[in-house]
């Protein structure tokens, strides 16, 4: 018996829910287009492109390779404003990539603290002793 009253309970909500999503079906939704400006002007972004890849060009790293290739920093600029907009738009998202691969090591050095922990923390709940001597 009460294996039916569960299932009626069952059959009753699922015919509530159907009633409503049938009623929320015949609103119909008024959808609108346009067209979205972009993020400012075209010379606001070639400018911060250009600061991107400037602030990539000025490490350490970066000017040592230039001067091993014979090209000097002035002379890298230069080409670098003279690009066009899709050429500097490909350089300045490559100058992202390379500015967040270029860490010290402190992610690693904390990603790794993180796990120890967390090893540390799993190893003491399943009561195993940790012994570093």
């Amino acid at each position: 018996m009460q294996t039916i009253r569960r299932a009626a309970w069952f059959f009753v909500l699922a015919a509530v829910m159907a009633v409503w999503m049938g009623v929320l079906g015949t609103f119909r939704g008024v959808a609108e287009a346009g067209v979205i400006a972009s993020h400012g002007a075209t010379g606001d972004l070639r400018a911060a492109e250009i600061a991107k890849v400037q602030t990539v060009l000025e490490q350490k790293v970066v000017l040592q390779k230039l001067m091993d290739y014979g090209v000097s920093s002035e002379e890298a600029m230069a080409k670098i404003r003279s690009m066009s907009d899709s050429d500097l738009h490909r350089l300045a998202t490559l100058a992202d990539r390379v500015a967040t691969g270029a860490d010290s090591g402190v992610g690693l050095l904390i990603g790794l603290a993180v796990l120890v922990i967390l090893i540390l923390v799993i190893l003491m709940l399943l009561n195993k002793r940790v012994i570093v001597q």
